[in-house]
């Protein structure tokens, strides 16, 4: 009973987490290091329960998905899925080339709270760009600016520094609306967080059992509902709060868990 509080505990955690610029995994990390939930199942179990949160993306994006099927990739066609396609490339290809390293070495307290210091850093930096804007919606987004987003997704690939906070910065930069990177970031989150999912159970599929799927579909369920829920919240967020408010928040997670953990 006790593993499945910590599970619920920790769906909770990525629900809420997720979508924000504040780190999902350096939360989770954090979050398992103060309960209790640590190792290489609970490493496995914080990817799994991340596609919960990715469902909900599926869900509430439905038809923007349903669109970019139609693959008409011609200019001024809107957002479609080579843009996708290439916003995910960069990240992609050094996911798979460095997976091990960064799950051996990057996935403890101590690079979280390096990650959530940097990540903030950036957040200003694209706040306070002069950047005039050139995609003030999300069908605006050119392929190149798709691109460059996808370049400084490569950054989330550090524990702490977050995926959502390291596009929508890289987004700002390059002339996209703070919302129009947000709603981005979510659909570029689909594909990503299911094939990292799909390949980190195939690499521990030697220490995991049958007895794990309760476990695993309780955190999963658990980050999907909270999911659907902070989605919604953190769109209207971002229509009102601007990225540094966010930065601040990183600081003072990072200060605290210092003192905490370290």
């Amino acid at each position: 009973m006790e593993d499945f509080i910590k599970a619920i505990i920790m769906g909770i955690v990525e629900g809420l987490t997720e979508f924000l610029p504040v780190s999902s995994t350096g939360h989770l990390i954090l979050t398992g290091e103060l309960i209790g939930f640590t190792g290489e199942r609970a490493k496995t179990f914080e990817v799994v329960i991340q596609l919960g949160a990715v469902l909900a993306v599926l869900v509430l994006y439905q038809k923007r998905f349903r669109k970019m099927l139609n693959f008409n990739f011609r200019k001024g066609s809107g957002l479609n899925a080579l843009h996708v396609a290439i916003a995910m490339m960069p990240a992609s290809v050094l996911a798979i080339a460095l997976h091990g390293v960064i799950k051996k070495y990057l996935f403890a307290p101590e690079t979280v709270l390096i990650g959530l210091v940097a990540g903030g850093f950036l957040m200003i930096a694209a706040d306070r760009s002069k950047r005039p804007v050139v995609a003030e919606e999300l069908d605006d987004i050119s392929y190149k600016q798709a691109f460059y987003i996808g370049c400084f997704q490569i950054l989330s690939l550090w524990p702490g520094f977050s995926r959502s906070g390291s596009t929508i910065s890289g987004g700002m930069l390059t002339g996209t609306s703070q919302k129009a990177a947000a709603e981005f970031t979510f659909i570029v989150s689909v594909p990503i967080m299911f094939g990292a999912s799909a390949a980190d159970l195939i690499d521990s599929r030697d220490f995991l059992s049958m007895s794990d799927v309760p476990l695993f579909l309780v955190g999963l369920i658990t980050a999907f509902v909270v999911g659907m829920i902070a989605v919604v919240t953190f769109i209207n967020l971002m229509k009102k709060l601007r990225l540094s408010y966010f930065a601040y928040y990183r600081f003072a997670l990072a200060a605290l868990f210092f003192f905490i953990i370290l």
